[in-house]
């Protein structure tokens, strides 16, 4: 059975490999509105963690998300520093939850309005979740552009 934590870690893998290719392009090209969920591959690649930045917060019961606008982000230096911020916040959650901790309940409103509980364990899935499915976008952006993505096959395959 995959651990959550596993996916975590992999996703986090991946990710490098991406800012990676992303920062070879020209920076017009990066931040060019390619009308897709986020506008810009930069946009998407901040939205990822600012996703979750802000889930951390939610489970850590913190306000520590930046909160900063896309356009705040000027440079690779400036994408850099916020994924190694959240990627830092990811890991002292990780090493501080107890394997208990995962099970916690936590109380929300989903997307349609109606109260629901979840674990920490859900969060945390739908983290991974959201951040693949937004590579899935930046894969078919790249492909337009004639790039070919990073790989990012399940590191024990």
């Amino acid at each position: 059975m995959v651990n959550v934590r596993n996916l975590l870690e992999y996703n986090a893998e991946v990710r490098h490999r991406y800012l990676a290719a992303l920062a070879k392009l020209p920076w017009d090209e990066f931040v060019k509105n390619r009308e897709a969920s986020w506008h810009s591959l930069r946009n998407i690649f901040i939205h990822t963690m600012g996703a979750i930045d802000h889930w951390l917060d939610f489970l850590q019961n913190e306000k520590l998300c930046t909160n900063k606008k896309f356009d705040d982000y000027k440079n690779m230096v400036d994408l850099q520093a916020y994924m190694e911020h959240v990627e830092g916040r990811m890991r002292k959650y990780l090493d501080l939850v107890p394997p208990d901790g995962l099970v916690e309940k936590y109380g929300l409103t989903n997307d349609i309005g109606e109260d629901i509980e979840v674990t920490a364990e859900d969060i945390l899935i739908h983290v991974f979740e959201e951040e693949v499915h937004h590579r899935g976008e930046l894969i078919a952006l790249l492909w337009q552009i004639n790039i070919e993505p990073p790989l990012m096959g399940w590191k024990y395959l």
